[in-house]
């Protein structure tokens, strides 16, 4: 196809939206409502993956080391902490830090503690937390195998059952796109045929007088495309909308550190945009060209 075809193709592509208004109006409000469902759930997904990893960081592997135990495995244990990149981070409390902790918790009973003498009976403590809870049964058994390590506790159905419901999001994720992908491309090829049923005599001429399937086919994926991409900046914008008021005011008067918080807009909007704009373009140009794909068999 040389330049000048190809240009007249995306020229009349361009020109096809504005023929068929109606056709143009109810194919952009299909593709949008598919690519609004599409952001939701994605939005929906990525702030469970989000939750969940901050939940599997939550549940601490506690470490307690064996009574009089020396500098050096101390050392030892700081020094698989600190070169683990499955560790976000750790907290060590001395047997005074266990002691002072003990006597808040105990409150207005404190006072039995007076004379306990924590060095003689409480090891030092080290609470570890990850980066992921897939990683917990590794941790704890290269744990174990340090010297000096008396106890290692760990949450091990919640870290499990994060993991599995992870993994479901993941899945139900993924399938719940394809199926959105596969209903919007057949919507949509439907959408475009009434258009193209409506050229079927002029596709058919110039077949005759000797164009090639790309040069038909090339302006109704274009106009596809068109729309598709108009569908996906508004799918953006109302999500971009519609989440941010939700953010606001569901984390009013929580702390965006907490392990309550969700994600902001800021952080998802290029993805969600991406991921809108990726879809509205593939479905929009698939559906068009599947659309035509019968009348161009002359």
């Amino acid at each position: 196809m040389s330049i000048r075809a190809f240009w007249n193709s995306l020229k009349e592509g361009v020109q096809g939206i504005v023929r068929h208004p109606l056709v143009t109006i109810a194919s952009v409000s299909t593709i949008l409502l598919m690519l609004l469902l599409m952001a939701v759930f994605f939005i929906f997904s990525a702030n469970a993956r989000y939750l969940m990893k901050k939940v599997g960081q939550q549940p601490p592997i506690e470490v307690y080391m064996k009574l009089g135990c020396t500098q050096e495995q101390m050392d030892m244990l700081v020094d698989y902490l600190q070169g683990n990149p499955q560790i976000k981070g750790y907290q060590g409390l001395s047997p005074e830090q266990n002691y002072e902790r003990f006597r808040k918790d105990l409150g207005d009973s404190a006072s039995i503690l007076d004379d306990f003498d924590y060095n003689t009976y409480l090891p030092y403590t080290v609470t570890v937390q990850l980066t992921d809870p897939a990683y917990a049964d590794e941790v704890v058994m290269r744990l174990k195998a340090i010297p000096g390590i008396e106890k290692v506790m760990q949450e091990s159905h919640v870290m499990k059952f994060l993991t599995s419901a992870t993994k479901t999001v993941n899945v139900a994720t993924v399938v719940s796109f394809i199926v959105l992908f596969v209903i919007s491309l057949f919507i949509i090829s439907n959408m475009v045929r009434i258009s193209v049923y409506s050229r079927a005599t002029e596709i058919a001429i110039m077949k005759f007088v000797g164009a090639t399937n790309g040069y038909i086919r090339l302006p109704y994926v274009v106009e596809g495309a068109l729309v598709g991409m108009v569908s996906a900046l508004c799918a953006w914008g109302i999500t971009h909308a519609a989440y941010s008021a939700i953010y606001k005011r569901a984390m009013r008067n929580v702390d965006p550190s907490s392990i309550y918080s969700i994600l902001t807009m800021r952080s998802l909007s290029l993805s969600v945009l991406i991921l809108c704009l990726a879809s509205g373009v593939i479905i929009g140009s698939i559906g068009s060209g599947i659309a035509v794909r019968k009348y161009v068999k002359v």
